[in-house]
């Protein structure tokens, strides 16, 4: 197996491990928030739940408010790189 085929692999065990673990982790959480409480302290640690506000733009609307020159001079563009996990479909021999 080349050096490449085993970063993918190894690159798509990682992932679907912390796949796995993050539904565990949001099924924690979402015990701890049925709880009703303010702090949980456990052996090794205290986990606090806070509740905050948040604010977001819609953008629908601001689009709606503003002219295409406008919305172009206060948008901006960033490179974003993403990486695909697809599973290999065996070959018949």
């Amino acid at each position: 197996m080349s050096n490449l085929a085993s970063l993918a692999d190894r690159y798509a065990s990682l992932k679907n491990e912390i796949d796995a673990l993050t539904k565990e982790l949001d099924a924690a959480k979402k015990e701890i928030l049925e709880l009703g409480v303010e702090e949980v302290v456990g052996n090794f640690c205290v986990v606090t739940i806070g509740l905050s506000e948040r604010s977001s733009l819609d953008q629908k609307k601001v689009k709606a408010l503003l002219t295409p020159a406008q919305i172009t001079e206060a948008s901006t563009t960033t490179l974003i790189t993403t990486v695909r996990v697809k599973a290999k479909v065996p070959v018949a021999a």
